[in-house]
């Protein structure tokens, strides 16, 4: 056989030949010649590490090119599944730098997942990381299926962390990018994966969907012409799980009957440990419905086939189930020794879930020793949570870090010409912002002021009304006393100053008493001069205070208007002057809009209109009817407390309004001064 003969002349080469010649041996010998599988897979596990070695040293001599470098993947990849795992992890190293060196992507990425795949057994985070750079790499070239297998195996890791939210993530992704896939066995993988990661979720609906997507992957395999026997395997393990679904949602039946199912001769022969497994628990199913028959004898076969095999994992949940047998039978003697043998073998091989199961199992045999277990169970819980907790925050912090590097370098690499011209597009961007919102700025100072001027032309429109008004009542008041002046006053002077001259040439008594009398008079002259010098000097009107005059006004018009009685308080500190009109009209309309709405629609006997300034910087607007009130919801959008809001808020105000049907209206409006614009 030529291939078997070429294996054959690489080991002699080494021990008769000197190294000089070794690349011109090795450029006759491609991959399919050293790695033939009917030559190089009858080698015994010792000749295999032997013979890679030896491929390494005459490597060594070789050339970077695409050539050597898929060799030494491949004897990463062959050191890998004979289990030498350090072996595998210096050349898949070695791999990565060729690499890089020849900016080869493909093979760059290929031997990082290889990197991640060494470090998976003993340093989580490590695969992790190799895993998420070699996904990175994979998505540059568009190799959607192994972008799709290192999602995966990133799952895998967050899965066996307890992550499982994170897993089903992570596996969501990778079915997204396997939808137009072929690849049937990942599909497969992927699918089992996201249903065990829903089944710890507690979601079997989902879970059970998930498997039963895989089994379908199953039937496109063997349409295929897949292995026969892996699928038939695989099968087996479905059908474990969609069982281990049964249980959990109480279907116990069904899983029996499935199990059941799966039992064969066939199975024992070729795959005992499928075997054993498909044994307890089918033993745990059954004896989960109650059926006790036959479950101690399978249980016991199942765990000494497991024992014979080594299999750790196995031999633990055969010793938790049947720890659980003895338990329901009463017989907690052996209950508590299966117990104690699968703690020890959960601490052995560090299966957190099932050490705390193991110890609140020991807790509910051993009641001797029951408070004992309990704590040891809080403690190692606590311990579980904070340590999941921490590989949590790893995997994210390794993607954020990652993430955060990759940003950095790419900001690095960029050349000064695209630097310099997204600095003329920002520079650019951000002078049409500043002249945009220069303008829209002088826009809103231009509607500003010309809102400020009509506020002004009305607020002096309104003004100039109110001083007619005053005008006319000043004229009206002084008719009154020029009439009271003439009519009374100058009359009775008259009439004194007649009679005293009258009487003032005569001594008698009589003329004296009469004198006295007209005195007197006078004193009541004097008295009334003085009431009208008072009427005279009072202000009838709150001088430089028009706009509360205004205000007060616009209240007491309402009378001869309105069946309601109109009360207006205003408090005294308030400086009217400092406002500004446009504030001032704003206020007005808000009253003249809440007085309309009461003649309309409240029908009150009273209503209460109070302006209060408070620490020196709230001007509170209180109006409080007795009316009919009205339900604040189906008429918030009516035209009238729209007007009003529209004109809180422009103010930049604060309105509440308050009413029931029957109960009366009261409405709240807040400023502060020194936000009014």
């Amino acid at each position: 056989m030529i291939t078997f003969n070429k294996i054959t002349v690489v080991l002699v080469f080494l021990v008769l030949f000197s190294c000089q010649d070794k690349d011109s041996i090795l450029s006759d010998i491609n991959e399919k010649d050293l790695f033939d599988k009917g030559s190089f897979n009858s080698l015994s596990e010792g000749n295999k590490e032997k013979y890679l070695d030896s491929v390494i040293v005459l490597l060594k001599s070789k050339k970077n090119d695409s050539i050597t470098r898929n060799l030494y993947l491949r004897v990463a990849s062959e050191y890998y599944y004979i289990n030498n795992i350090n072996k595998s992890l210096k050349i898949s190293f070695k791999s990565l730098d060729l690499s890089n060196q020849a900016e080869d992507s493909i093979r760059k990425a290929k031997a990082l997942y290889f990197v991640g795949d060494c470090y998976e057994s003993s340093k989580n985070d490590s695969a992790y990381y190799y895993y998420l750079q070699a996904q990175k790499l994979y998505t540059k070239i568009s190799d959607y299926d192994n972008i799709a297998r290192m999602l995966f195996n990133k799952a895998y890791i967050l899965f066996y962390h307890g992550n499982y939210v994170e897993c089903e993530i992570e596996i969501s992704k990778a079915l997204n990018y396997l939808k137009k896939s072929e690849n049937h066995r990942l599909i497969y993988s992927c699918n089992t994966l996201m249903g065990n990661c829903l089944e710890k979720l507690t979601n079997y609906n989902e879970a059970m969907k998930y498997h039963k997507l895989a089994l379908l992957e199953l039937k496109k395999m063997k349409t295929n012409n897949n292995d026969k026997d892996e699928i038939n395997n695989y099968n087996v393990t479905s059908t474990i799980n969609i069982c281990n679904l049964y249980d959990l949602k109480g279907e116990y039946s069904e899983s029996v009957k499935e199990l059941q199912g799966l039992l064969s001769d066939n199975l024992k022969k070729k795959w005992i440990g499928l075997y054993a497994k498909v044994l307890s628990n089918l033993a745990y199913s059954k004896m989960k419905n109650k059926d006790y028959e036959n479950v101690e004898s399978m249980l016991l076969e199942s765990l000494k086939i497991v024992d014979s095999i080594g299999i750790e994992s196995d031999i633990l949940y055969k010793n938790i189930y049947l720890g659980k047998y003895y338990l329901l039978q009463k017989d907690t003697a052996k209950s508590i020794q299966n117990l104690k043998e699968a703690n020890r073998v959960a601490f052995k091989i560090k299966s957190s879930n099932e050490i705390l199961t193991s110890l609140k199992m020991l807790s509910e045999a051993d009641k001797n020793n029951s408070l004992f277990y309990l704590n040891k169970y809080i403690e190692i819980s606590d311990s579980i949570n904070t340590v999941q907790k921490n590989a949590r925050n790893k995997y994210a912090r390794i993607e954020y870090e990652t993430s955060k590097i990759e940003d950095e370098n790419k900001v690095l690499t960029k050349s000064n010409f695209y630097i310099l011209i997204i600095s003329f597009v920002l520079i650019l961007l951000l002078l049409v912002i500043i002249v945009t919102r220069y303008l829209k700025y002088k826009n809103k100072e231009l509607q500003f002021l010309k809102n400020k001027k009509t506020a002004n032309e009305e607020i002096y429109h309104l003004i100039t009304k109110q001083h007619e008004k005053i005008s006319v009542a000043k004229d009206n008041e002084k008719a009154r006393i020029a009439k009271e002046l003439h009519d009374g006053i100058m009359n009775k002077i008259y009439g004194v100053r007649m009679n005293l001259g009258f009487f003032n040439s005569k001594s008698d008594i009589e003329s004296v008493e009469k004198r006295k009398f007209y005195i007197a008079a006078l004193q009541d002259i004097e008295s009334e001069i003085r009431a009208i010098s008072h009427d005279l000097s009072r202000t009838s009107f709150f001088d430089d205070n028009d706009f509360n005059i205004l205000l007060k006004s616009l209240v007491e018009n309402q009378k001869g208007i309105s069946s309601t009685e109109f009360i207006y308080v205003c408090s005294e500190k308030i400086d009217w002057k400092s406002f500004q009109n446009i504030f001032k009209i704003n206020l007005y309309r808000i009253i003249q809009e809440a007085i309309l709405n009461v003649n309309k629609y409240a029908f009150a006997k009273t209503c209460e209109i109070k302006v209060i300034l408070e620490h020196e910087n709230i001007l509170k607007l209180t109006i409080v009817d007795d009316g009919n009130g009205f339900d604040v919801k189906s008429t918030r959008n009516g035209i009238g407390l729209r007007n009003i809001n529209d004109r809180v808020n422009s103010l930049n105000g604060k309105i509440i309004i308050e009413s029931k049907i029957g109960n009366g209206t009261q409405i709240f409006i807040t400023f502060d001064l020194n936000k009014i614009p």
